[in-house]
């Protein structure tokens, strides 16, 4: 192996945690990033070079030896990129994020979790509760755990490792995972896929590389062919309260606390008295997983319990940034319609008789376009609603596809906004506001801190 690794899109949520555990076995890392992000902040702080202009230029000298550098870089990357052509045409070992992932965890038992969504939190509650148990494990996560503040540890004493299986740009092809999780299978990346046929039949493909020995476990409900799983793997279903299903919760029940406690059922046995750290009903789904994978991992009963209880979360997820009997101000990634209708759907069952504003950055012209009757649908669940310009991510412009064409689809329309991210805070906060959601996988984010603030300047006032 050798001894220097450079990213390139080294801020990216998988691509930092890559980084990480290459600083973390010995190795020089340094990476280039469009832009500077607090979590570009928290790996330079531990001690990771990362440059901001593409610029071959600036690339220190130590990663210039051809033979001793590899180049691990994200899909997200433009091909006209200078740091990219510069080793691509100085005939470097360049590698997509996902073979490099696919390499690290092909000797260790690998805990892989897929899906359109849910897959983030469900991976960071299964990586929680092992790590809080006797089985143990090493974990690349697809969000920053609020747990433990990264997205990557390591046990050189566990055979197992947890890590987020994405589906976008058939990276999660690259994992042969010892126990797989399908969530969802949705229709999304459209702009890979070309139509969810395709989408599908790479989960399949996905599912078919469980090891011989192993188990897989998926959503009961979902359009799943058992048939691509060899006969030597083990098949479950999940559900949060279907019977039918190998897993389901029962007798859930919300806490004063704002919390839900169930009973985990499964072919093992009952797990009672569960309570789950996270808000969200939507979460308990999300736990059902994650139990079901802890408990086929070998964790015990007690362990699951105390872990639950104790799980925060990730940054980004169901995120509160201001929790107050008079405003609530809540964070969440979720860019997808499904996503945003489960969201919403779980902050009004927290809140029921509460005004529900929704700020929501699009995130990509393709996703937009594909899904815009389902986004109008989903966001009509709010009382009032925000919507900044589509966030292009690596896309150019689509003629006839804005913000402006899904604020004319949203019911009742005269409750939405078109707004900037300059406008955003002081058109959000002219406004009664009771509960706040943020929502977007862009750089929407930015702007929390700015409105918390002004939210609590107007708490202060009164």
């Amino acid at each position: 192996m050798v001894d220097n690794i450079y990213f390139i899109g080294i801020g990216g949520i998988g691509m930092s945690a890559l980084a990480r555990h290459f600083k973390f076995v010995g190795k020089n890392v340094a990476g280039y990033d469009k832009t500077p992000s607090r979590l570009t902040n928290e790996i330079q702080s531990e001690k990771i070079s990362v440059i901001f202009e593409d610029d071959e230029n600036l690339i220190p000298e130590t990663f210039r030896d051809k033979e001793d550098t590899l180049v691990v870089y994200t899909p997200a990357i433009p091909a006209d990129s200078h740091i990219y052509q510069y080793f691509l045409k100085g005939g470097f070992n360049l590698q997509k994020r996902a073979t490099t992932l696919g390499m690290l965890t092909k000797e260790l038992d690998a805990i892989c979790i897929s899906g359109t969504h849910g897959k983030t939190t469900t991976s960071t509650l299964v990586a929680h509760i092992l790590r809080n148990s006797t089985v143990g494990c090493s974990a690349f996560l697809g969000g920053i755990s609020a747990n433990y503040a990264t997205n990557y540890w390591s046990n050189a004493e566990s055979s197992f490792v947890v890590t987020e299986a994405d589906e976008y740009d058939r990276s999660f092809l690259h994992l042969y995972p010892y126990l797989s999780l399908i969530t969802a299978m949705d229709a999304d990346h459209l702009d890979i896929y070309g139509n969810i046929k395709e989408l599908r039949k790479a989960f399949h493909q996905f599912a078919s590389q469980t090891q011989c020995g192993g188990s897989v476990v998926y959503k009961y409900g979902i359009d799943f062919d058992e048939s691509v799983v060899d006969e030597d793997v083990e098949i479950f279903t999940y559900s949060c309260t279907n019977a039918k299903a190998d897993f389901y919760a029962s007798k859930i029940i919300l806490t004063p606390e704002g919390l839900y406690s169930f009973c985990f059922n499964s072919p093992m046995g009952q797990i009672s008295n569960l309570v789950l750290g996270l808000p969200g009903l939507h979460n308990v789904e999300n736990a059902v997983a994650a139990i079901a994978l802890a408990t086929l991992a070998g964790a015990q009963d007690d362990e699951i319990r105390e872990s639950l209880l104790s799980f925060r979360g990730n940054r980004r997820r169901f995120e509160f940034h201001l929790r107050t009997q008079e405003m609530v101000l809540i964070d969440d990634y979720a860019h997808h319609p499904q996503e945003i209708a489960t969201m919403l759907n779980s902050v009004r069952s927290l809140y029921p008789n509460r005004k529900l504003t929704v700020c929501f950055q699009p995130h990509l012209y393709t996703r937009t376009r594909d899904f815009a009757d389902d986004f109008a649908k989903s966001l009509s669940i709010a009382d009032r609603v925000f919507l900044l310009d589509i966030y292009p991510a690596r896309e150019l412009p689509i003629e006839g596809v804005s913000s402006s064409m899904l604020a004319d689809k949203i019911e009742g329309n005269n409750k939405v906004s078109l707004t900037t991210k300059e406008r955003l805070v002081e058109d959000l906060v002219a406004e009664p506001l009771e509960v706040v959601v943020v929502m977007g996988a862009g750089d929407i984010d930015r702007l929390l801190e700015p409105i918390a603030d002004r939210m609590q300047q107007i708490l202060n006032a009164r």
